[in-house]
């Protein structure tokens, strides 16, 4: 048993070291973890030796309700780099318990990774952001206003101080930015903030989230990154901006809008991650 798994409550512990063997078995490892949000699944295609499991096939797994999210786990080589890419995720909003939503965040990290890259749909808060643009997350505002880890570790960690402010590696983050500048590709940076729906904000929520100082929201990503960060793995965030949040005028919006946003940016996407991988590669040799 490693020493992340070490880490989780005894009867977590067990699901995810018999997922994290399982996968071990299929010859699943990587130096790092891909979460992919709406529309940006197919990042995959650009994998060199890529491998796929069907969530439903991995053991303790809960199969994915949301649409284009693939719900499959991915081996393979992203510009030579051994990566695991988790396409498609499971959402607080689909009704799980912590132990349940986390499953496959916690397996990600027993399989070994050193880095998680994780990715979302967002809508855009900052008024200078425009559908289709990128945003490397500075820091999350989670607004779940709940403990995902609560029962999850075990007492004598769960009870031991940590820093939540080092969620996102500083270090990453500028190496991010600067390998989106290599491929012509500009990046925003900012706050995100996660919040249950699955529905979109009123106006009055739109005005007050701007108001504590958040550029982009969406519906996922912040238990992922406190589980990451808890278990030693180093984070680094990308927003996809879907669409545009005004406080008059907001135009409706589909699931369907961001996936289609998703889909035009992935191309983009993927280059700056390209990129981004050989450098993240020489953190954690």
């Amino acid at each position: 048993m490693n020493d992340r798994i070490g880490l989780l409550s005894d009867q977590w512990r067990d699901r995810v070291s018999t997922a994290v063997t399982w996968l071990q078995q299929q010859r699943f490892r990587g130096r790092v973890g891909l979460i992919l949000g709406s529309g940006l699944g197919n990042f995959v295609d650009s994998l060199a030796e890529a491998t796929a499991c069907d969530y439903g096939d991995i053991p303790g797994y809960v199969a994915t309700t949301v649409a284009e999210h693939r719900g499959r786990l991915v081996r393979g080589q992203a510009a030579g780099v051994p990566v695991i890419v988790m396409q498609g995720r499971l959402h607080p909003y689909e009704g799980l318990p912590a132990a349940e939503l986390l499953l496959p965040t916690a397996v990600l990290a027993g399989l070994g990774i050193e880095t998680a890259v994780v990715t979302n749909a967002a809508g855009g808060l900052n008024r200078f952001y425009a559908p289709g643009d990128l945003m490397v997350i500075r820091d999350q505002v989670d607004l779940h206003l709940n403990d995902p880890l609560r029962g999850l570790l075990v007492e004598n960690v769960a009870g031991r101080d940590w820093e939540r402010k080092t969620l996102y590696d500083k270090k990453l983050a500028r190496e991010l930015l600067q390998a989106g500048a290599a491929v012509g590709v500009s990046l925003h940076s900012g706050t995100y903030a996660s919040v249950w729906g699955p529905s979109y904000e009123t106006m009055s929520e739109i005005g007050w989230l701007r108001r504590i100082g958040c550029d982009a929201v969406g519906m996922s990503t912040a238990p992922e990154t406190v589980l990451l960060a808890r278990l030693g793995v180093k984070v680094v965030g990308l927003s996809c901006i879907t669409n545009p949040a005004r406080e008059t005028g907001q135009p409706e919006l589909s699931h369907q809008d961001v996936v289609e946003v998703g889909k035009m940016v992935r191309e983009r996407m993927a280059r700056v991650l390209l990129a981004f991988l050989p450098r993240v590669a020489g953190e954690v040799k």
